[in-house]
């Protein structure tokens, strides 16, 4: 692998959307044997119930999902900290920004939110807004 592509709720939920451009950083992961990852927490959040299940299910099925170990969860937290933002508003990215930082570089997340992914994951992963 060269790499890792993570896809946060907007990341994930474009997928299941096959949106162009999403289709377009998939293509181009697959084609430079890039890993593609969503934190599990990314499902419950990305879940639109108006979205039929089976499509959601495919949409997981292409990507690998990461679960929140105690690992992740405390370095979450530290990255919180770090950033001075606490609470449930900032949980969800902050686990996202670790699973980056605990993947093999270099690490792309695709975010609909660049401001805060990019205060969590400093310098050490390319926030790219979708």
């Amino acid at each position: 692998m060269s790499g890792t592509l993570v896809l946060d709720c907007e990341g994930l939920s474009a997928l299941v959307r096959l949106t162009p451009e999403l289709s377009e950083w998939l293509a181009a992961a697959e084609a430079e044997d890039i890993r593609v990852v969503v934190s599990s927490v990314t499902l419950v959040e990305a879940r639109d119930p108006r979205v039929n299940q089976a499509r959601f299910d495919y949409a997981v099925s292409r990507v690998n999902v990461i679960p929140p170990t105690e690992l992740i969860a405390r370095h979450a937290s530290k990255l919180l900290a770090a950033a001075g933002l606490h609470g449930h508003k900032y949980a969800l990215d902050a686990l996202v920004a670790a699973t980056a930082l605990d993947a093999p570089a270099p690490v792309t997340v695709l975010t609909s939110d660049p401001e805060d992914l990019g205060a969590l994951c400093g310098t050490g992963v390319r926030v790219v807004k979708i």
